[in-house]
């Protein structure tokens, strides 16, 4: 193999590598050799097949594989001996003249990971915003429970359910006629007007009475988490247990205990646990943005245009999707267009931020250890039906890519919170409303453009969709910042080349991606409701 350097600039490469047409016919003749014990052929006993008979019946297929096995084994040697780290797949061209009994030149071209130089963790200070659980939070959410869980009375028969009336109903839900795992349930509660179920339910449901079946027609929407039912027509067949009414259930005692706790003080207990819990999410959501900020302004270095053109097609997609769902769509796309190139930017932020924790992460011996993937890979797999769940497993585990994207998240916040613990941290009491305020004040306020205050852009000026788009798509707990923080962990592992061709028009690829995966199941009890 002889290995030419074409293009050396900036973080891209290129190179032309030449494979012997010595080495191709070796691998060639080691492979006949291999099966020949194995090759049938009439006039001969089995394993008695004449290697040049062997050669004639099997030598294209064997030339093509001897080929393509070549330009990966030189492509991996090239990327070990240059000391390469790539930041995406290479490209891989085979000369047009090439011809079997020749040599093959093939080109390569790549992208490589930025030298990063040593980030600095230490003089970090972060504000954290806490917020207290009122009384007031608690005795709002058990009172929901309590009309969720239908602590009401019923009405009489003929009564025709109206706006704020509670119906105990059963459902069988169907897609192209047939029912879908997790679209049936029996006892269920559903108050008219509430919003509990995906949109057209509920209002296909005023008139009915006590004992009535009812088929009815809804669409799910675009985003509906289970992906195999977003977007699709189903049909509900409904029937109608009873007809509760509207007014307030009572949160005492006995309902505390009719859920199966102690008293009602296990209940607000439990209550106040959960919306502690929420109210860190929020804390923590503003901590890491303020964090990533001085990050992102004390650093700053090239990033591979190809890292940054695959998340800039992430945000734009999301964009796109959600500008259908706007008053008016064309109207959302044009204003879309018009700040591209601060989407662009914020991708740029993104992928810069994501190399700069996966550096942090490595040089302070950050990792995700096989108990916490092997947990991760079974949490996602109970996002798929029981057919789907172990080809998941394996699925995951035999790529390296796919591992790569599950274990994104978790080694990023396993990052972030290794800088929480450097930073010098203070705390400041709030309101629930205002520490929304303070996230929503920051997404007004995110900057696209992070080079420093004398590159001539005005950081200020931002009109309010790049607001939006700052705060669908930057760095915080819904929409990570850095989820390419292990494709830098990972990249020297899986950079396994496009596969070149072994003819002349012939493209042979081997590139499994995540998006390949099982298409996710529906909600495993009330695939019409949102909540519960």
């Amino acid at each position: 193999m002889q290995t030419v350097e074409t293009l050396n600039e900036g973080l891209k490469r290129a190179y032309t590598v030449t494979i012997t047409s010595k080495d191709i016919d070796a691998r060639v003749d080691k492979e006949v050799k291999a099966m020949a014990p194995q090759v049938r052929m009439p006039g001969f006993r089995v394993g008695k097949v004449p290697a040049n008979l062997v050669k004639k019946m099997h030598g294209e297929s064997l030339q093509r594989d001897a080929l393509n096995n070549s330009i990966q084994e030189s492509i991996q040697k090239l990327i070990a001996d240059q000391k390469l780290r790539p930041a995406m797949q290479p490209s891989v061209e085979l000369d047009e003249g090439f011809e079997f009994g020749k040599d093959a030149e093939i080109k390569v071209a790549l992208e490589v990971l930025p030298d990063i130089a040593a980030p600095n963790v230490e003089g970090l200070k972060l504000e954290r915003l806490t917020v207290e659980v009122a009384d007031a939070q608690v005795d709002e959410a058990a009172g929901r429970i309590a009309t969720q869980q239908g602590a009401l009375e019923e009405h009489d028969a003929d009564h025709a359910a109206g706006e704020g009336d509670t119906l105990k109903i059963d459902f069988v839900g169907k897609v192209d006629g047939e029912p879908f795992e997790g679209g049936s349930a029996e006892g269920i509660n559903l108050k008219i007007g509430a919003g509990q179920f995906i949109p057209g339910f509920e209002e296909q449901l005023t008139g009915v009475k006590k004992g009535e079946e009812k088929t009815i027609e809804v669409t799910f929407p675009e985003d509906y988490g289970a992906e195999h039912l977003a977007g699709k027509a189903a049909t509900f067949d409904i029937t109608v247990q009873s007809i509760l009414n509207g007014d307030k259930p009572k949160v005492d005692e006995e309902f505390a205990k009719s859920l199966g706790l102690e008293g009602l003080d296990k209940l607000k207990e439990l209550l106040k646990g959960q919306i502690e819990q929420e109210h860190n999410g929020l804390t923590r959501t503003h901590m890491k943005r303020k964090l990533l900020d001085q990050l992102a302004a004390a650093h700053d270095f090239d990033v591979p245009p190809s890292m940054v053109e695959a998340e800039f097609e992430q945000i734009w997609q999301q964009l796109q999707h959600e500008a259908t769902h706007e008053e008016d769509p064309a109207a959302a796309i044009a204003e879309m267009e018009a700040e591209k190139e601060d989407y662009r930017a914020i991708a740029v932020r993104r992928v810069r931020l994501g190399l700069l924790l996966s550096e942090i992460g490595q040089a302070n011996g950050v990792i995700v250890n096989d108990q916490e993937m092997n947990r991760l890979i079974m949490q996602a797999a109970q996002q798929y039906g029981p057919q789907d769940r172990e080809r998941f497993v394996q699925y995951v585990r035999q790529d390296p890519m796919a591992a790569a994207q599950l274990r994104a998240p978790l080694y990023e916040d396993k990052v972030v919170d290794f800088l929480f613990d450097k930073a010098e941290v203070t705390d400041r009491a709030v309101t629930k409303e205002e520490l929304e305020a303070a996230i929503e004040a920051e997404d007004g306020d995110i900057k696209p453009h992070v080079h420093g205050p004398d590159c001539g852009h005005d950081h200020h000026d931002e009109k309010p969709k790049a607001k939006k788009a700052a705060k669908k798509v930057e760095a915080d707990a819904e929409a990570s910042a850095a989820d390419e923080a292990p494709a830098a962990e990972e990249a020297p592992k899986k950079a396994a080349p496009k596969k070149a061709a072994a003819k002349k028009d012939e493209a042979v690829a081997d590139e499994a991606t995540a998006e390949e995966k099982p298409k996710k199941k529906a909600a495993p009890k009330k695939a019409a409701a949102k909540a519960e």
